[in-house]
C-alpha cells in the first residue's frame, strides 16, 4: 500500500517543501500554475545537458526569484556570465512574464546524491544500449560512493529488447517508504531506447533529518 502513492507529495510539510511558494486568489491560481509549469518545462527543455536536480520558485509581489539546482552551473553561465540574462530575457518573451525574473545558479556538489541526476545517468546508459543489469548496478554502485543509506531502482518496458514488456528492480540498504521522517528522494525519467520507451523509476534515502529551508 506504501508505494501507491508519491513518496514526494506524502512528506510535503515534513521532510519535503513546495517547489514553487507564492500565494493568490483564486481567480489568478490557474493562471500562475500554468506559469510555473512552462518555465520549469523551458528550463529543463533548454538546459538539459546542464544536469537540473531541481528548480524551486518563489514569487514576492511583482518578482518571480527562480532557484535552479544544477550540477553543472558553468554551462548555464556561460562566457563571463552572460547565459543568466540570456535565460532571463527568453522566459520573458517566449513565456510573456510580466513581473521581473530573477534567477540563482546553486551548484549541486555531489550529483550521485540526488535522484533526478543519477535516473538521468542511467537513462543514458540505457540509450547507449547498455545492458539494464549492468546499468541497474552501476548505479547502485554510484550512490554506495556517495554514502546513501539505501537506493531501489526500478526499470520497466521492453528490456534487453524482449517481446513482452516488465519490471526489474534492486534494492540496497533501508528505504522505508511508510516512514514520513525519512527524507526519500524520488524521480522518475524515461529513456528512450530503439526497441521503445524504458521508464526508470529511482528511491533514494538519505538520512532521517526534518527539512526547514530549500536551501
Amino acid at each position: 500500500m506504501g508505494q501507491k502513492i508519491h513518496p514526494s507529495g506524502f512528506r510535503i510539510g515534513i521532510t519535503e517543501l513546495h517547489r514553487s511558494s507564492w500565494f493568490s486568489k483564486m481567480q489568478g491560481y490557474p493562471i500562475i500554475i500554468e506559469e510555473d509549469y512552462k518555465i520549469r518545462s523551458y528550463i529543463e527543455n533548454k538546459l538539459n545537458k546542464a544536469g537540473i536536480a531541481k528548480v524551486h520558485i518563489n514569487r514576492k509581489l511583482d518578482q518571480t526569484e527562480i532557484n535552479i539546482h544544477t550540477a553543472r552551473p558553468g554551462i548555464i553561465l556561460g562566457k563571463s556570465g552572460s547565459g543568466i540574462e540570456v535565460i532571463r530575457n527568453e522566459i520573458t518573451k517566449k513565456l510573456k512574464i510580466t513581473n521581473k525574473i530573477r534567477l540563482n545558479i546553486i551548484e549541486v556538489t555531489e550529483p550521485d546524491r540526488e535522484a533526478k541526476l543519477l535516473a538521468q545517468w542511467i537513462a543514458q546508459q540505457l540509450e547507449k544500449r547498455i545492458a539494464f543489469r549492468r546499468a541497474l548496478r552501476q548505479g547502485i554502485q554510484k550512490a554506495q560512493k556517495a554514502n546513501i543509506a539505501g537506493i531501489k531502482i526500478q526499470i520497466s518496458g521492453r528490456l534487453n529488447g524482449a517481446e513482452i514488456a516488465r519490471k526489474e528492480w534492486a534494492r540496497e540498504g533501508r528505504v522505508p517508504l511508510q516512514t514520513l521522517k525519512a527524507y526519500i528522494d524520488y524521480s522518475y525519467t524515461q529513456a528512450n531506447t530503439i526497441y521503445g520507451i524504458l521508464g526508470i523509476k529511482i528511491w533514494l534515502f538519505k538520512d532521517t533529518k526534518i527539512k526547514t529551508s530549500y536551501k
